[in-house]
């Protein structure tokens, strides 16, 4: 049974391929159906009774949940894309690369043996390189950086394996434990040996190989979910690939993967010590504030949900940092909530994008009226990754606040007096995350719309607009998008108002409390605070009804629409109120002045001084490459010295 959801897709996806793109309706067909009968078969798998590991398959209650997901996420993209795709010319590699990503993400998270999990991990980098790529020549750099990233990550998740292997004698993830701490094993939140299983001593003598391949392995996860400093793919993707493919990979089944195998890592693989907890909390608070920051200057709707999508990475790392279940629930919980929201907010964009032929925040507005469905759906994805109460984002971080506290209770000595600054962090993070969505918002949906869509700023794939003004009852492209992109968006936010008013019935009973069960952990969290959604709600709604009837009494019988005007002058539409420069004193500011100035630089982009200092080493070695003979023979002389020192010694 685990087998089906990995081979199906695979399979129609090669018959996806091999067609020719003339058939385009069977194309779709193939591809609508091999990924709801994917979706399908993670249900029944979802249903299934726990089975006893085999050597290659393991089904536990961490995969099986994020399994169910990935098969929703990956029909939803499907609809989606049988309208937004129908232009591009690509459609059979389009669907087949789609349903070969559902095929190894199912394969990833079914596998027990850390070989089969690595070449799957290795073909999903693959998969996500052809499906950016399909954006075309202008998504050439950003596929090209993305494969280095990711692949290059994935290089030290084979250096890790191959120390797990060393230290333990076994591919098989559910038979190896593997200690990191230096002292005493039962400090804090460091989950005791699992009897029955290989463990590595924790000596100071000992404990030098596991933390590099702990290192290793994080560092991969890190990538794939776009933690920093290996995060800047994806702002990248997310502003030159299609809508479909960053609404699918990065923005949600890439960062469902890399945090499974992060908590994979941390709660099964490894025995935590507070060292590397200190570690996932470093990072984690800094994912938050930089990458919010970033995102509140942006001008450009999909690269700024791309910044987002990396820095609410930093509150699922926080989450497991802390090691207490509380935390880690949290943590898990906002891994799949994030998916949703996310989800939702890019096929938000690619609605926008679609109907108006742009993604920059300049040229559009007032968008409510003529997209009311997109509006709402963007609005509550927009709530819930803010944290906004009662939707699905609030509860999980919630639990992150609760699991940063009890770490800050339990610890003592120099690292208890850390944990107010990664609260801070996280909180703050979340203040700044609502400010940048009042900025979509209101520069996307509401605000003072274009008088009409210039031609030279319409891309070549939406030849539509050109004859269609957006403004006018006549415009033929007036109106919402199809049925088949508006409705995986009213899901998606459905999942997120239900996961919040029904958080503790549904998601947490059923998803996340019992993936804690994973690696022996056996701990029910801890709620330190009072939360009931649904009285929340109830209050909430009795306080909107309230103020819609306020609204309503005091409403004037008789408006008059005219044209703006400042100081006697009529503002000129380059002059409009757009909301893109909500924050421009921030970035006015000495200190973030220079901070944004070396961002522009790509100062902190890992890929861009990596290649920086590839290219400095490459012509210093071309300089010796002088073509005088001499030179070379020395070269040979000092070579064999040096060799003949090592070998003597």
């Amino acid at each position: 049974m685990l087998l089906y959801p990995i081979v199906l897709p695979f399979l129609i996806g090669i018959i996806c391929l091999i067609l020719p793109r003339k058939f385009k309706g069977a194309i779709e067909t193939l591809a609508i159906f091999g990924s709801l009968l994917t979706f399908a078969l993670t249900i029944s798998i979802f249903l299934m009774a726990s089975q006893p590991a085999s050597e290659y398959l393991m089904l536990d209650n961490l995969s099986r949940f994020i399994l169910l997901a990935i098969g929703l996420f990956g029909f939803l993209i499907t609809l989606y894309s049988l309208k937004f795709m129908t232009a591009n010319s690509r459609l059979n590699e389009y669907y087949g690369y789609i349903l070969w990503t559902i095929g190894a993400a199912t394969a990833v998270l079914l596998a027990n043996n850390l070989i089969l999990l690595l070449i799957f991990w290795g073909f999903l980098g693959l998969t996500l390189y052809l499906l950016i790529g399909i954006g075309g020549p202008t998504a050439s750099d950003a596929s090209k950086k993305t494969f280095i990233i990711v692949g290059g990550s994935d290089c030290l998740m084979i250096l890790g394996i191959g120390i797990l292997w060393f230290l333990s004698g076994t591919f098989q993830m559910d038979k190896i434990s593997i200690s990191l701490a230096t002292g005493n094993v039962g400090v804090g939140f460091i989950r005791p040996a699992i009897t029955g299983v290989i463990n590595v001593a924790a000596t100071n003598q000992a404990t030098t190989l596991p933390t590099i391949a702990f290192l290793c392995l994080i560092i991969a996860a890190f990538a794939k979910a776009g933690a920093m400093p290996f995060h800047t793919w994806i702002p990248d993707c997310a502003e030159k690939a299609p809508i479909p493919v960053t609404a699918f990979l990065p923005a949600s089944l890439d960062k469902l993967l890399g945090i499974y195998l992060l908590a994979r890592i941390a709660m099964s693989l490894f025995v935590m010590n507070k060292a590397m907890g200190m570690v996932l909390l470093i990072v984690g608070a800094i994912t938050i504030v930089a990458a919010v920051m970033m995102a509140l200057i942006q001008h450009d709707l999909k690269r700024l949900l791309g910044y987002h999508a990396v820095s609410q990475v930093g509150y699922m790392v926080l989450g497991i940092g802390t090691g207490n279940p509380i935390g880690i629930a949290g943590g898990i919980f906002h891994m799949l909530n994030h998916a949703l929201y996310k989800n939702c907010l890019f096929l938000c964009g690619g609605a926008v994008e679609h109907k108006t032929g742009t993604s920059n925040l300049d040229k559009l507005g007032g968008l409510a009226r003529i997209m009311p469905i997109t509006f709402i759906t963007c609005l509550v994805a927009a709530l819930s990754i803010s944290g906004v109460p009662p939707f699905n984002g609030f509860v999980s971080k919630w639990m992150v606040y609760q699991g940063i506290i009890q770490f800050g209770v339990h610890s003592s000595g120099f690292i208890a007096k850390f944990w107010i600054i990664f609260l801070l962090a996280a909180m703050f993070g979340s203040a700044l995350t609502l400010a940048s969505f009042m900025k979509l918002i209101h520069a996307t949906f509401l605000g003072q719309s274009a008088n009409k869509l210039h031609s030279h700023h319409i891309p070549p794939q939406f030849p539509h607009l050109l004859s269609s003004p957006l403004e006018g009852e006549e415009g033929k492209e007036r109106g919402e998008v199809s049925w088949t992109m508006w409705l995986p968006m009213v899901v998606l936010a459905g999942f997120c108002i239900i996961f919040g008013v029904f958080a503790f019935q549904i998601p947490l009973k059923y998803f996340i409390l019992p993936s804690l069960s994973t690696g022996l952990m056996n701990q029910a969290p801890t709620f330190t605070g009072f939360w009931q959604p649904g009285l929340a709600t109830f209050f909430i709604i009795i306080g909107l009804i309230i103020g819609g009837i306020i609204y309503l009494l005091g409403r004037p019988k008789a408006v008059r629409e005219d044209t703006p005007f400042m100081g006697g002058e009529i503002i000129p539409e380059e002059h409009r109120v757009t909301g893109v420069d909500f924050y421009q004193t921030i970035q006015e500011m000495t200190l973030f002045k220079v901070i944004y100035k070396k961002a522009e630089a790509k100062l902190f982009d890992i890929y861009e001084e990596g290649k920086r200092g590839v290219f400095f080493f490459a012509k210093r070695l071309q300089a010796l490459h002088s073509g005088i003979l001499p030179l070379y023979l020395i070269w040979c002389l000092l070579g064999m010295v040096i060799l003949f020192i090592i070998l003597g010694k």
